[in-house]
């Protein structure tokens, strides 16, 4: 098959790896099922990533590896299934002519500091500049005589810059920043970064981004340039922040710190909610939001939500 017609991302790959635990372990209940065929029926993108993780956890079957005969074998547990499903998304980023968008998960794997999915984590560097990662985050650090430089591989970081001689750059996907001290959110999406300058500025190829600024970019240009989103970094302090945000959007944005699939139907998608949330508990989330706007929560699995029209 061309590996044109072979491309998802990683997001999609990692879904049906899920599916594939849930069914390794055991026959699926009524409403299981439903969701299944739902999430295979919603996108062309997801059967291919079905049939293609198929393919791989037959190549596994037949792997002498111990680790994979310990992940493939052992009794049903947590740990199993971290070990599987880490040994299937391996093998999804390792397959010939696959090419996984916007990167291969493999360099995250290996990242120096890494968050898992709905985890945020604090590290102190060695110049004294502290790095926050969001979820589902990864960076790398490469510090020498000459300079310092932070590459965000996956998802979003803040990062407090302390006095050095040495620059400081920050590398995306889609730029080299350099930046002058102070503090900074980079976030990566799939076609563009986004910067947001809390103290301090920010140079792109020569053209400056001064404090209380955000925009973003993909190549030496800036876009886009505005005001600072106040509420830009609430993540580091554990809190979700609406202020008359659609419900489409937000929970996209909350979809971020948990595993699985979180649906809006469309009918409530432009409902606006406000206030700040405690993303230390997404299902609390959603069960206020049955309080606060006309809507219902249907959870076929833990790891498949829809929020749809109260009736």
């Amino acid at each position: 098959m061309n590996s044109a017609h072979q491309e998802f991302s990683p997001q999609v790959a990692e879904q049906a790896v899920h599916w594939l635990i849930e069914l390794q372990g055991g026959a699926l209940d009524p409403r299981q099922q439903q969701a299944m065929q739902q999430w295979l029926q919603a996108h062309e993108e997801h059967r291919r990533a079905w049939e293609h993780i198929q393919r791989v956890n037959q190549r596994l079957r037949g792997l002498s590896s111990p680790l994979a005969h310990a992940a493939l074998q052992a009794p049903r547990s947590a740990s199993r299934r971290r070990a599987l499903k880490t040994l299937l998304i391996l093998g999804v980023g390792g397959a010939a002519g696959l090419t996984l968008q916007p990167h291969n998960p493999l360099p995250s794997l290996l990242a120096d500091y890494r968050s898992p999915v709905g985890e945020r984590r604090r590290q102190q560097l060695d110049d004294g500049s502290q790095l926050h990662l969001n979820t589902r985050s990864a960076a790398d650090v490469r510090f020498d005589a000459e300079q310092r430089l932070v590459r965000l591989l996956e998802g979003e970081i803040q990062l407090t810059v302390a006095e050095d001689a040495r620059p400081l750059r920050l590398l995306s996907d889609f730029g080299l920043l350099q930046l002058s001290g102070g503090r900074y959110n980079l976030r990566q999406f799939e076609h563009y970064s986004l910067l947001s300058v809390h103290q301090g500025s920010a140079s792109l190829a020569g053209n400056s981004l001064a404090a209380g600024l955000q925009a973003r970019f993909n190549g030496p240009q800036w876009q886009a340039s505005q005001l600072l989103d106040s509420n830009a970094g609430a993540w580091v302090d554990g809190m979700l922040v609406a202020a008359h945000m659609r419900l489409g959007d937000f929970l996209d944005e909350l979809g971020r710190y948990r595993r699985g699939q979180l649906n809006c139907a469309p009918e409530v998608a432009e409902l606006l909610i406000s206030g700040s949330y405690p993303l230390a508990d997404s299902e609390r989330i959603l069960d206020l939001l049955e309080i606060a706007l006309p809507v219902r929560v249907r959870r076929f699995t833990r790891y498949w939500v829809s929020v749809e029209a109260r009736a």
